[in-house]
């Protein structure tokens, strides 16, 4: 239906307009951001349409004759409009632009994402796999990519931003904005002090569409109509602009009614640029851990995310719990200082063998003495960081180099709730820390960290991190609190006899709040309980992990060979993902997707595992 509180009364309707025909489909490009498009035209049309909001309705229609640009589409609400006539065009023909424009999906749309196999065909004719298709590189942005590829196939997180767009949704206009969380809300103000008219048309209706496309442009074209559904009980509209963008650049992803087979992160990229004050922007490379780190806190705040627990989606499917043991030396108890003034006296000769036996007696009972401070902490995690462990490479009978290897259950000790790590601590103190995991998230994210930055440039750690493909079993590392055992799913008898409430209740605990929403009546929704009870639940409260999304670090042969040379900027990430239905593993770089196999994947300079 239409929006009839952003739809100007006294505004002419028509299902039909004599320049439909003018439209050329192959040139148009909604990725970019433009202030608004001419659908007969390529060229950006802003001087037009700045005419219009900031002029009177005959100026307006003279410039909008001038240019020879007949119809235009409204980026924000979706709607076609005729210049200089000045109405607005309801036509069957124009549905697949917008279609293209703002994708929308369907509960059952949704549901069938991951099983579909059919490729879909662009005006080029070029087949893709929706979800599956390249994104383009900015200059030095693959790492943004990456992140982006992975966390598109996180299911829960894709599904939530699958259900925000269409009418329930507002698309990001204007200029990337900063990262507040909540966007004013501005109201039209109907203009009717225009006095010109043009071509026997009332002045008024000039006004109005002029209005229309001046909110656009200066980003006050916000829906305003409050009755509309929304996801997770927050108003999209109220979401920050990154939010808003990170959900365009998903949609468009799983859209299998674009016009081109590639999609152009540009918007979301500039949204991230001014979110992180330029630390993330086009010609500078990064880590993709750490951008990863701050992409998920920034989309929990933008979403309306606060401190509590489970309070946003990105809490709800990665925030895991553990229990952090430090210690450390009791302030006022470390003489080190002095005892190694005393030793370097010792050295010197400066006493008889008596009185170095006396002090030597003396520094060991200061050090019985020494008070160690020990403090359990329990905090919230969303990425679990794991080091690497230096290994020197070796070269081969033909002068290759030998990478090392090391099965991440190796890596994972950190998290054995038994052993002590060294870490620095605020201040610079020594510390050491003990790490127990208290709790697991849905879906676990594992930050390997390959990269030290030195004085004078960043070196990466080769090393091959082994993992399995799926199963991977991390119960040994949880640790529940004392009293509190291990959960155990319900049984079929005890979810056919659930009520609706508590089987969605169920469903949303696990993450699976898409199934109840997809399902119309109880017994199917009896039913897909039963099958997520039985099949999914028992490996996710075992903590059983399958891999969804792998992100590596790949640097040319040729680098870092001859001469010194900084290694993140001259290397580049790709991201590995699976198709469910068909359960084949695509290597996605950039535009370039190509099919893989698993077995490569595990022995890949993994980075990022989710």
């Amino acid at each position: 239906g239409d929006d009839t509180s952003t739809t100007h009364a006294t505004a002419d309707v028509s299902s039909s307009c004599p320049y439909l025909d003018t439209i050329n489909r192959t040139l148009l490009d909604f990725d970019f951001e433009p202030p608004a498009l001419s659908l007969s035209s390529p060229a950006r049309t802003s001087t037009a349409v700045w005419c219009v909001a900031n002029s009177s309705a005959a100026a307006a229609a003279r410039r909008l004759i001038d240019t020879g640009h007949a119809v235009y589409v409204h980026l924000t609400r979706g709607t076609f409009h005729c210049l200089p006539d000045d109405y607005e065009v309801r036509d069957p023909s124009l549905a697949d632009i917008s279609a293209a424009l703002h994708p929308t999906y369907t509960a059952a749309d949704i549901a069938a994402l991951d099983g579909n196999a059919a490729l879909a065909r662009d005006l080029f004719g070029r087949r893709y796999l929706p979800g599956f298709v390249g994104l383009n590189n900015l200059n030095k942005t693959d790492y943004i990519n990456a992140v982006v590829q992975a966390l598109a196939h996180v299911r829960p997180l894709r599904d939530y931003f699958l259900r925000l767009g269409g009418s329930d949704s507002l698309s990001s206009s204007g200029s990337a904005t900063g990262g507040g969380a909540a966007v004013a809300q501005m109201k039209r103000k109907r203009s009717d002090k225009s006095s010109s008219s043009v071509s026997g048309t009332d002045p008024t209706l000039h006004s109005d569409l002029a209005q229309c496309f001046g909110d656009l442009i200066v980003k006050c074209s916000k829906r305003s109509d409050k009755s509309s559904s929304s996801v997770g009980g927050t108003d999209p509209t109220l979401h920050s602009d990154l939010a808003q963008c990170f959900g365009d650049l998903i949609r468009k992803m799983w859209s299998d009614k674009r016009f081109k087979s590639t999609v152009d992160p540009h918007m979301f990229v500039q949204a991230v640029s001014v979110a992180s004050r330029k630390r993330y922007h086009i010609g500078k490379q990064a880590e993709a851990g750490e951008f990863l780190a701050w992409l998920l806190h920034q989309l929990h705040v933008g979403l309306g995310g606060g401190r509590k627990a489970g309070s946003s989606i990105i809490h709800k499917v990665f925030q895991g719990t553990v229990e952090v043991t430090t210690r450390q030396r009791k302030k006022g108890s470390d003489d080190s200082q002095h005892d190694d003034n005393e030793e370097e006296d010792d050295r010197a000769g400066s006493d008889d063998e008596d009185t170095i036996k006396a002090k030597e007696e003396e520094r060991e009972r200061k050090k019985a003495e020494v008070v160690i401070e020990e403090k359990t902490t329990e905090t919230h995690f969303l990425q679990l960081t794991l080091d690497i462990p230096e290994k020197p490479l070796f070269k081969d009978a033909d002068g290759g180099l030998v990478i090392p290897q090391e099965p991440l259950v190796s890596v994972l000790r950190k998290f054995d709730g038994t052993s002590f790590s060294d870490a620095i601590g605020r201040g610079g103190v020594a510390q050491k820390r003990r790490y127990r995991l208290r709790k697991l998230p849905n879906y676990l994210v594992l930050h390997l960290t390959r990269f030290k930055r030195n004085e004078f440039t960043v070196e990466k750690n080769p090393t091959i991190v082994s993992f399995p493909i799926k199963n991977l079993d991390l119960s040994p590392y949880v640790m529940l609190p004392e009293g509190e055992k291990k959960r155990v799913p319900p049984t079929e008898e005890e979810v056919r006899a659930m009520s609706v409430k508590e089987l969605k209740k169920l469903l949303a605990k696990h993450g699976r709040a898409d199934v109840a929403e997809s399902s119309v009546e109880k017994a199917e929704l009896v039913t897909a309980c039963v099958d997520f009870v039985t099949n999914s639940l028992p490996d996710m409260l075992a903590d059983k992990y399958d891999l969804v999304a792998n992100v590596t670090h790949h640097i040319p042969a040729e680098v870092g060979r001859e001469e010194q040379r900084d290694l993140l900027q001259e290397g580049s990430y790709h991201c590995h993902v699976q198709h469910k239905g068909t359960g084949q593993w695509y290597d996605i770089q950039d535009l370039h997707v190509e099919e893989t196999m698993p077995q490569l994947i595990g022995i890949s300079e993994s980075y990022v595992l989710i």
